[in-house]
């Protein structure tokens, strides 16, 4: 069964004339014949309606209702889609996440897919039915529901056309693909054609809000090629290559340059330091599902230990709670920077190519930004600078590496 999985954003469903185009298109699909799983994400704004409907009634929600409330944003965006379907005459049915059989272990609010069983799935499409999946949700072993998290929806996509062995991965959005750069911050931004699926990891982990990090790395273990396209568009969009282009290191080049409004910066200190602290910090971290990015520390010495890190604005109450648990016993105590934000060069090489951070970091001079916080790796260079001035910094950067020249459209770069 040659499955195609298709998914659309909430901005592709914000109205109901938006809903009929989306059915006007997956029926003209479907009428090709080949079996469709189309999954959702909730219409609109109406997750942050939902949350803060709920904040009104509760300061201090509980992370259960908080998900049970969540995830009626997808099933409602499912369903509508489904009777919209019905309207032009193809078959359809909207199914949740739990009944798609998606089974979720983790905590709530951060979600991981365990498992999939395809069964009820694989039932509907034999008999000619469209399916819709609500995105970004599953059941655990309970049967409760948990949310997945940012970015949620695209994982659900990515990880059911693993399940399915689909034939093709689309992830529908509001623009016209993958970005040099956000075109909301730079208008002479380029839509790439292709992108290696390490690179287009390390950008959605640095910030790029069009597909989520988790889907990505889900999307390149399994060797699926996802496209990312337009909704209302006939433009190709970009293939994320769910395998590694054959690139010489010692070329280096830059992808694109993306920033993260949503980051904290963290330091922890204890001036009771202890052999193992460093450890216990990441593990408390990692229970609260509280991904940290940035991170450095160094050997404990006469003015005890220190760790700094950066996290995600949303992950800032469980990591403060995590941290709070191992303060209560080492009087360890965490200083939080909200006021900044994080801009990153993406590409290959870039270890090989430290002249790539020199002109970032002069350009950046010359700005007069001076970063706090500077970070390289082989596939990002990344600085934590002050939050007013993360945009002005980003469409500097595009120029300077000229990113936004036409005649650098090479598959999954923009050689320098």
């Amino acid at each position: 069964m040659s499955v195609a999985v298709k998914k659309f954003g909430g901005s592709s469903l914000s109205t109901p004339g938006r809903i009929r185009q989306v059915a006007e298109m997956v029926a003209r699909f479907h009428r090709t014949g080949r079996p469709t799983v189309v999954v959702v994400s909730a219409r609109g704004d109406s997750t942050d309606e939902l949350l803060a409907a709920a904040l009104e009634l509760n300061a201090a929600p509980s992370a259960r209702e908080t998900d049970q409330l969540l995830a009626t944003g997808e099933n409602a965006s499912a369903a509508l889609l489904a009777l919209a379907l019905h309207d032009q005459g193809a078959p359809a049915v909207s199914l949740t996440g739990p009944q798609a059989g998606i089974r979720v272990s983790g905590n709530h609010g951060a979600g991981m897919i365990a498992e999939i069983d395809p069964a009820r799935i694989l039932a509907h499409l034999r008999r000619g039915q469209v399916v819709v999946v609500s995105g970004f949700q599953g059941s655990d072993a309970e049967g409760d529901v948990i949310t997945l998290g940012r970015g949620g929806s695209d994982t659900t996509a990515v990880a059911l056309a693993t399940a399915l062995s689909a034939a093709s991965c689309e992830i529908y959005t509001d623009v016209k693909g993958i970005y040099t750069a956000d075109p909301r911050v730079v208008p002479e931004a380029r839509v790439l054609s292709t992108i290696d699926a390490g690179v287009m990891a390390e950008m959605a982990f640095a910030g790029a809000q069009v597909m989520h990090s988790r889907a990505v790395e889900l999307a390149a273990s399994h060797s699926i090629d996802v496209v990312v396209r337009g909704s209302f568009t006939t433009e190709p969009g970009t293939t994320i290559l769910g395998r590694s282009i054959d690139v010489l290191e010692s070329q280096g080049s830059i992808t694109a340059v993306t920033h993260d409004t949503d980051i904290v910066m963290a330091l922890t200190r204890s001036r009771r330091p202890r052999d193992g602290l460093a450890a216990d910090v990441l593990t408390e971290l990692a229970r609260a599902s509280v991904p940290v990015d940035l991170l450095s520390w160094g050997a404990p010495d006469d003015h005890g230990f220190r760790m700094g890190f950066a996290l995600h604005g949303s992950r800032l109450a469980p990591a403060r709670e995590a941290l709070s648990r191992i303060a209560a016993g080492l009087g360890c105590e965490t200083d939080v920077d909200e006021k900044v934000g994080k801009v990153s060069l993406v590409g290959v090489g870039l270890l090989n190519r430290p002249d790539y951070t020199a002109r970032m970091l002069a350009l950046l001079s010359r700005m007069g930004v001076t970063p706090s916080w500077v970070s390289s790796t082989h596939l990002r260079v990344s600085v934590i600078i002050p939050l007013d001035r993360v945009l002005e910094a980003v469409t500097a950067l595009h120029q300077e590496f000229g990113l936004g020249r036409d005649d650098l459209d090479t598959p999954s770069m923009a050689a320098v």
